[in-house]
């Protein structure tokens, strides 16, 4: 853990601590982790509508004539199927079958993207792709340290926004975005985009800005029963919906296949270690990730051996909860592809007893039933 004089602050700190936040440290930053309480924001996000600070992320701008070649040899999606205003889900594959990072790419337009990298790989993100620019014809700027984020998740989303902006919310798709004025700061980037399954926005905006544009946004949201949500009711939505968390469920040691993220490993193009995946596409990884549920009584978490009914280990679990909006205990984690299936039966050790689970297929909550 980072002491506590060592941390980074959001523009927002000041305003956590009014609210009455419980603070802790995150990939060296001082972030909420919860206001009123985890399970009550969390139905707050999926129900209504919810803020999250996450500064704490960091934005590379990619620029300059070959910034396309570029993203296609470091990243695993195919980013020339990008256009102006597309968002896209990719990663950054190691040498050794691993991933660096998960990312966003945002396309500005031939010539100029946006990264969006996880907040404890900034450094390791930066220096990576340092060492891959070779002879490409493209300048990089770290605009992480000037930049603030916040996540407004949740169906009521657009009704606590779009009176603040010109920009149509409504006719936004899932990973597009847009620039205008916000909250009357200019050039602020809105993108429909999130982390939590619950539909929202994403907005991109200078430090300066962020204390009267929270504000704003919570004038505009009072009917609406908005509420500030943190890092821990940001835990159990995204994992809810089956979504990798860096350090968790994907690593430098977890090829994307294994992982199941083949949907943004794309073999029309050549990138970091394509090959190597491809032939392991083609054999079949050993191992995948799967969700699970607990059918006895208790709840995984990050690390506890996954077990077959001998109690021999056969895996681990990634990520585990007991799930809000599911009701039930949920995990991730890797096990032999042979016991991916959903239906199979697997075997959760928690405090020395052996739990049995199913494993079911992702997303966990399926949407809010009539």
């Amino acid at each position: 853990m980072e002491s506590q004089e060592t941390l980074q602050l959001t523009a927002l700190n000041a305003v956590h601590d009014a609210l009455g936040a419980k603070m802790v440290p995150f990939a060296g930053y001082r972030m909420p982790v919860q206001y009123e309480g985890v399970s009550v924001e969390h139905h707050a996000v999926r129900n209504g509508v919810g803020v999250f600070d996450v500064s704490h992320m960091g934005e590379f701008y990619v620029e300059g004539p070959d910034a396309l070649a570029f993203l296609q040899s470091v990243t695993s999606n195919d980013v020339a199927k990008l256009h102006s205003g597309k968002v896209q889900y990719s990663c950054l594959p190691n040498d050794q079958g691993g991933i660096v990072d998960d990312l966003l790419v945002y396309c500005f337009d031939a010539q100029k993207y946006l990264l969006v990298v996880n907040a404890s790989n900034m450094a390791k993100d930066w220096a990576w792709l340092q060492a891959h620019l070779g002879s490409f014809d493209v300048q990089m700027r770290d605009e992480s340290a000037a930049t603030s984020l916040l996540a407004v998740q949740g169906p009521l989303a657009v009704k606590a926004l779009q009176s603040l902006t010109e920009v149509d919310l409504d006719s936004m798709t899932y990973y597009t975005f847009g620039v205008g004025s916000f909250a009357g700061v200019e050039n602020i980037l809105i993108s429909a985009t999130g982390y939590t399954g619950a539909g929202g926005f994403e907005i991109y905006m200078p430090n300066a800005a962020a204390p009267a544009i929270w504000q704003a946004i919570f004038q505009n949201g009072s009917g609406l029963g908005i509420v500030p949500v943190g890092l821990g009711a940001r835990d159990t939505l995204r994992l809810e919906m089956g979504f990798c968390l860096y350090g968790n469920d994907i690593n430098d040691e977890t090829s994307p296949l294994e992982a199941g993220l083949g949907w943004i490993t794309k073999f029309t193009k050549e990138f970091t270690n394509s090959d190597n995946l491809k032939a392991q596409k083609e054999a079949g990884p050993r191992r995948k990730l799967v969700g699970f549920e607990l059918i006895d009584r208790g709840v995984p978490r990050h690390d506890y051996p996954i077990t077959d009914a001998t109690g021999t280990p056969i895996g681990i679990v990634t990520s585990g909860t007991m799930a809000p909006s599911v009701g039930k205990a949920i995990g991730m984690g890797y096990v032999p592809s042979e016991l991916a299936s959903p239906g199979s039966t697997i075997y959760v050790e928690v405090r020395g007893k052996l739990l049995q689970a199913v494993v079911v297929s992702l997303p966990f909550w399926k949407g809010n039933k009539a």
